[in-house]
């Protein structure tokens, strides 16, 4: 077993089987969607997360051993690799541990020790190093050396340059720069002060300090932004006593004519060579932490504004807020096709409030309006007053604040121009903030999802590992959910398991010119659609419209002939799949006995429980089990808040210190991780995710501030769940 296989079965908890299936899989170049859905038995079930971070891992682990390979290949070039070498380099587990080996070996620039080897002071520095001369002094040992034209005029500059050398030396000992990386990680002091005497938004971190094992990762991320906008100067220090114990400890060898300049070297090679390396190595780990949480974080939270369960079977108004330019208004029916555009002035300056009324009663009243959904950008505030003023005059009537980040962007994109050519840009918006009260899902796939503002720091991240992770999330929710083939924008299609740009292209053009897919099979014809593309998305493709029913669910065309085997098993005929009368076959099933069943299906039990899951619900949507976006019918002032009051809100963002709650006051609050369980947790997604509705009390409110604390502790008396 190899050295790789090895760390993935011990960091994953899988089988050696399990492990190399995984990668077998993911080198044959199956997609993770199709990996956790269709080859469960290959697998052991795991979900699309963990097989994203396998594959991760699995690619940081090839590129270990690329670099270990590079190292020992120069190293051995250099007919300088020796067993003990190949050893630590066999033995590392990280990139830094392989650089820290292969730092003495690696070409260097013109260092002051380079420039002293050039001299010929090599010698005198082995000399000095080796500390066993009892006798004489350091002088007399650098007379030899002192060679004006060598460029060493005297005994003291032959010293000093030998010196240059063992400080390098030091500084190049692998095992002690791992010592000392530790040492600072444990005990070293993260020291954050004012760069500038002008107030600003870091003024928290104008004289902070903190163990650089105790600092939480959003302060990394703040540190680190104040420091980039100039505002802060960052350091770390270290106990520098045990940082040079470590040193003596590791060089010194008895009371020699040349321990004290052995000392010397050692405290230049700790104060110019290594601390200034290892402190810059720590804050590059600090910030890889910070941005790995972060990543994570807002993925978390990505996943969760997606899956927000769509507000079916309704027409909606999107309402885009504005002062000077008007309120932009798209109405839209059901499908999300759009049925009118307006523009109203109910917010300062024009105040033009009863015309727009008059507008929108007209508008409500003639499209059978049943919500309005109202971006939560500028002069939201205002305009959802102004609605729900006017909910009091349309009884049944309710409206929402919708999430309208990124909004703009889309608007103002060549996808935009593309789906509504004849419209401004901002009643695109308008159209758009609608759409995503209707199905989430299909609308936010348009947008770049680090511009839908669900994380914390995300424009500091390092944007090819975030782009990576987002484009994750996007796709296991698009497949998870699955895509009406004959209906699905080419925004939408491009995110299905094994479908590209250009292919996603080609099945719009194929139905425009062609009509609707009639079943799954047809997509064959999709140009360049070939084999291995229509393996891994035919199942996350739906076609509604077809006369096999299994075309409309994420059984698998694989599986199609084990579906009608277990059908024909369990007694059931196609009208009875039909009608949807399957709900006996999991009993059936289990009275057959489910591995017997699996058996003569050929198939696995993972598969088998998937199709009958399918079966009984041909069609579903798995975001129909979670709870709807609250809608309202009034609106609430931050000023009607009282300490102990309770309200309902929608979590509409988690970072590592919390999570936000939109409570219908405008402003969101903020329940402090202290404040979301009486249990404890180490990061608030542990027990919140964007979307989800909860019971909150008014601990605090600051009108002036802006700020509400919110609790989800229930009040004395009152029992916790």
């Amino acid at each position: 077993m190899n050295k790789i296989i090895t760390a993935l079965i011990g960091e994953f908890s899988l089988s050696q089987r399990d492990a190399e299936n995984i990668i077998d899989l993911i080198d044959d170049g199956n997609t993770i969607p199709f990996i956790a859905r269709y080859r469960k038995e290959m697998t052991g079930g795991i979900d699309d997360q963990r097989l994203r971070e396998f594959a991760d891992r699995l690619a940081y682990l090839r590129n270990l051993e690329a670099r270990r390979q590079e190292v020992m290949d120069s190293i051995l070039e250099q007919d300088k690799l020796t067993d003990e070498i190949s050893a630590a380099l066999d033995a590392a587990v990280t990139l830094s541990e392989i650089e820290d080996i292969y730092r003495p070996f690696r070409p260097k620039r013109r260092t002051r020790a380079t420039i002293a080897r050039e001299k010929g002071l090599e010698g005198l520095a082995e000399i000095l190093f080796a500390q066993n001369i009892m006798q004489g002094t350091a002088d007399e040992l650098a007379e030899p050396y002192a060679d004006p034209e060598k460029g060493v005029n005297n005994t003291q500059e032959a010293l000093q340059g030998a010196m240059d050398i063992i400080a390098e030396e030091i500084s190049d000992n692998a095992e002690l720069r791992k010592r000392l990386r530790t040492l600072i990680l444990r005990d070293g002091i993260l020291i954050s002060k004012a760069n500038t005497p002008d107030d600003s938004v870091y003024r928290t971190y104008y004289d902070y300090q903190e163990k650089i094992d105790k600092i939480a990762n959003h302060r990394i991320l703040a540190i680190n932004r104040g420091e980039r906008e100039k505002f802060l100067k960052v350091s770390i220090s270290c106990p520098e006593g045990l940082a040079l114990g470590m040193i003596e400890r590791t060089n010194f060898r008895g009371d020699s004519v040349t321990t004290s300049l052995v000392r010397q070297s050692g405290e230049d090679a700790w104060k110019r060579l290594i601390f200034p390396s290892i402190e810059n190595e720590v804050r590059a780990m600090l910030k890889e932490r910070a941005d790995t949480q972060a990543i994570s974080s807002f993925a978390l939270n990505l996943r969760g504004l997606l899956m927000q369960p769509p507000v079916k079977g309704k027409t909606v108004l999107g309402f885009d807020p504005a002062y000077r330019t008007g309120c932009k208004l798209a109405a839209v029916d059901e499908t999300g096709k759009v049925l009118i555009t307006d523009v109203i002035y109910p917010t300062p300056p024009q105040n033009k409030t009863q015309e727009a009324r008059s507008t929108l009663k007209k508008m409500i009243d003639r499209y059978g309006i049943e919500v309005i959904a109202i971006g939560n950008g500028t002069a939201s505030k205002e305009s959802e007053i102004f609605i729900a003023d006017l909910l009091k005059e349309v009884p049944g009537l309710q409206y929402i604040v919708v999430n309208e980040a990124g909004a703009s962007v889309y608007s103002a994109s060549k996808l935009a121009a593309q789906e509504f050519p004849e419209f401004d840009v901002s009643l695109r918006s308008a159209a758009s903030i609608a759409r995503r009260l209707q199905d989430p899902l299909a609308e936010l796939v348009k947008i770049d999802p680090k511009s839908i503002g669900v994380g914390q720091y995300q424009h500091d991240m390092p944007p090819k590992e975030l782009q990576g992770a987002l484009g994750g999330v996007v796709e296991d929710c698009v497949n998870a959910v699955g895509v009406d083939v004959n209906t699905a924008s080419a925004s939408l299609l491009s995110h299905v398991a094994g479908i590209s740009a250009p292919i996603a292209k080609n099945i719009v053009s194929w139905r425009e010119k062609n009509g609707p897919f009639p079943e799954r099979s047809t997509l064959k014809n999709v140009p360049k659609l070939g084999p291995k593309a229509f393996e891994q998305c035919a199942g996350f493709l739906r076609v509604p419209e077809s006369r096999h029913i299994l075309d409309n669910t994420h059984v698998h065309p694989e599986s199609y002939k084990a579906a009608e085997t277990l059908l024909s098993l369990c007694g059931y005929t196609k009208d009875d799949v039909k009608y949807g009368r399957l709900g006996e076959l999991p009993e059936r099933t289990e009275k057959l006995g489910k591995e017997e069943a699996a058996r003569r299906c050929g198939v696995g039990l993972p598969t088998l429980t998937d199709i009958i899951s399918e079966l009984i619900k041909p069609g579903r949507d798995v975001r129909d089990s979670l709870p709807l976006p609250m809608l309202r019918t009034d609106v609430m002032d931050m000023n009607d808040l009282k300490p102990g009051m309770q309200l309902t809100g929608t979590v509409r963002n988690v970072v590592d210190f919390g999570a936000f709650v939109d409570i219908g006051v405008h402003q969101d609050g903020l329940v402090h991780i202290s404040q979301i369980s009486s249990r404890h947790i180490r990061h608030p997604s542990e027990a919140l995710r964007v979307g989800d509705i909860i019971e909150v009390w008014v601990i605090e409110c600051d009108p002036g501030r802006k700020r509400i604390s919110l609790t989800m502790k229930k009040p004395p008396g009152q029992k916790n769940d």
